[in-house]
């Protein structure tokens, strides 16, 4: 006879799990792809709009990873990039699938990894490359520039790191329920 004290992803309906922050996803999503827009419309290719002394707007196109990784690689990257892009997003779908709803950071963290990947998939189906036009810098050093997309995945990976420091023993009490 199975025990009741057990979680099982298979009794749980879509909104007792992770899933109910796929909303965040969407959200986010639809910012990165609004903010690429209208950086793609208002500021022209390698155009630098000063916002402040240590932030620029401006258009890059980036047909690689981060830091162009592999920019240069003759196409293939874009495929490979995208095929990765799936498998994560699949992957973290599922993973929201098996958290309890009881897991709102981790949730909203994969949320928002999962919004940043999204957005960065849709820009290399749809456009072949990836559009950035976000520009910090110091003096004369530049951090490369970004996107919303990218924030967010930052912004997830930091909640997840910051997650598993937060009561990991109350975590594996969930996990063995």
């Amino acid at each position: 006879m199975p025990n009741a004290d057990l979680v099982s992803t298979e009794k749980l309906k879509p909104l007792q799990t992770g899933l109910q922050w796929l909303w965040l996803t969407i959200l986010f999503f639809i910012v990165d792809q609004v903010t690429k827009h209208l950086a793609v419309a208002y500021i022209e290719p390698y155009e630098t709009i000063e916002v402040m002394p240590f932030f620029n707007l401006v258009i890059r196109y980036n047909p690689g990873a981060a830091f162009s990784f592999l920019a240069d690689a003759g196409g293939w990257q874009v495929f490979f990039f995208s095929a990765v892009s799936i498998l994560v997003s699949l992957g973290i779908l599922y993973w929201m699938y098996t958290i309890p709803a009881a897991q709102k950071w981790l949730s909203c963290a994969l949320a928002l990894i999962l919004a940043g990947a999204l957005g960065n998939l849709y820009d290399r189906l749809t456009l072949g490359e990836v559009v950035d036009f976000i520009d910090w810098y110091y003096q004369d050093y530049h951090w490369p520039a970004f996107n919303i997309a990218d924030s967010v995945i930052l912004l997830g990976a930091a909640m997840m790191l910051i997650d598993s420091f937060i009561n990991p023993e109350e975590k594996q009490d969930v996990r063995k329920k």
